[in-house]
């Protein structure tokens, strides 16, 4: 019996765990289960009930919530020895000394632990700046959404590489912003989609991205990879660096919703035959 928990996605039982915490009911479902298929809003509470009664639980959300948020991915990265941009973790504002922003090279990254589609993402050109950013992650934190990273600017030339995984299915395309007064490559920030550009390191990121999959039992996310560029980065330019693991991902470099859709229910299909 398969018991689906997605909206979208038909099992032999259907049910929705929005906006409540997963109860008896659930579990006795769950326990029958011979495959359970969750939403990409699933709760960590659901996660961690249905992978205790049920051995076949599709999305495999492990890392998700065992390294949650931003700062969750790069300690994620740092387990797995995959490249990334030099990065300082903060649990709280009140861990970030004034030497830390007076010594840092300007210009650099303050972000968020939380937030999409480029919210809670800043560039920062100095320690006046940085005094600010620092104020606003401040308020943050008073409204329950503690955490951010500083990280070093890579130069990219204006774009990053997005690597969707879809079961075992992985596509990859570049964000392109070519405004240059604009720092953040996502779509929702006018930045544009070019799926055949630089073959070569798209199927350089594919096979790092592949390679942490492997690792994790990641199987659903939307990977963002940088590739530095310039002199800044003549000595890494082909190893991509890993930025984040989005498990919300936008769908418009998939061609939208429908075909987003489409390929979700492949892979599903493909993984039940599996088991």
């Amino acid at each position: 019996m398969i018991v689906s928990y997605h909206p979208v996605i038909p099992g032999d039982v259907n049910r929705l765990c929005a906006g409540r915490e997963p109860n008896e009911e659930d579990r006795e479902w769950l326990r029958r289960a011979r495959a359970v298929i969750l939403p990409q809003g699933c709760s960590k509470s659901l996660y961690r009930m249905a992978v205790r009664h049920c051995p076949h639980v599709f999305p495999d959300y492990r890392a998700r919530f065992l390294y949650p948020g931003k700062i969750g991915d790069i300690r994620l990265f740092r387990a797995r020895g995959v490249p990334h941009p030099q990065t300082s973790l903060f649990l709280s504002t009140a861990h970030c000394p004034e030497g830390f922003l007076a010594s840092l090279r300007y210009p650099v990254v303050f972000k968020g632990n939380h937030g999409g589609e480029g919210e809670q993402v800043f560039p920062v050109s100095s320690t006046e700046e940085a005094r600010f950013r620092l104020r606003y992650f401040t308020e943050m934190e008073r409204c329950g959404f503690p955490g951010f990273l500083v990280q070093e600017l890579v130069p990219t030339d204006g774009r990053d590489l997005r690597v969707v995984v879809i079961g075992r299915r992985i596509v990859s395309y570049w964000r392109v912003q070519d405004d240059p007064t604009r720092f953040l490559h996502n779509t929702a920030r006018g930045a544009r989609i070019d799926r055949h550009g630089d073959p070569e390191l798209q199927a350089e990121g594919r096979r790092w991205v592949r390679r942490l999959c492997a690792e994790t039992g990641i199987n659903l996310a939307g990977i963002d990879l940088l590739f530095a560029s310039g002199a800044a980065g003549w000595a890494r330019w082909k190893t991509p660096l890993f930025l984040e693991i989005n498990y919300f991902f936008g769908r418009k470099g998939l061609g939208g919703s429908m075909a987003y859709y489409a390929l979700l229910k492949e892979e599903v299909s493909r993984w039940l035959k599996g088991i």
